[in-house]
């Protein structure tokens, strides 16, 4: 597993993108059960998460309406299956609005440009 922790800051909220090999809707559970082991993800506003499978991709908002779908599109672009990438956000106070979509984009390319 892979954290990369405080890879944005926003108006109060932080994010952090982590990811790990997965082959499995088992293996995701597993990773996020693992990841959420850690006092700080567990309390996490939100932990968003995809992972393109075999048999199509798996995904969850965790709360971030449609984030999960923004990561999604991007595994696709890279042609990365079999890799599932967690993007997690600290809620600031502040709401932000759209975004929060580009945070998401940013903190998956952050990841991708280290596997």
């Amino acid at each position: 597993m892979k954290i990369i922790d405080n890879v944005i800051s926003d108006r109060g909220s932080k994010y952090a993108v982590s990811g790990a090999p997965c082959h499995s809707a088992e293996d995701a559970k597993a990773f996020i059960k693992e990841l959420c082991k850690t006092k700080k993800f567990a309390k996490a506003t939100h932990n968003t998460w995809a992972v393109l499978l075999d048999d199509g991709p798996l995904k969850n908002d965790d709360g971030e309406s449609g984030a999960g779908m923004v990561i999604v599109r991007m595994l696709e672009r890279e042609g990365l299956r079999g890799h599932l990438i967690c993007v997690t956000r600290w809620f600031g106070g502040k709401h932000l609005g759209g975004d929060r979509f580009r945070h998401v984009q940013e903190a998956v390319r952050i990841y991708l440009e280290g596997v």
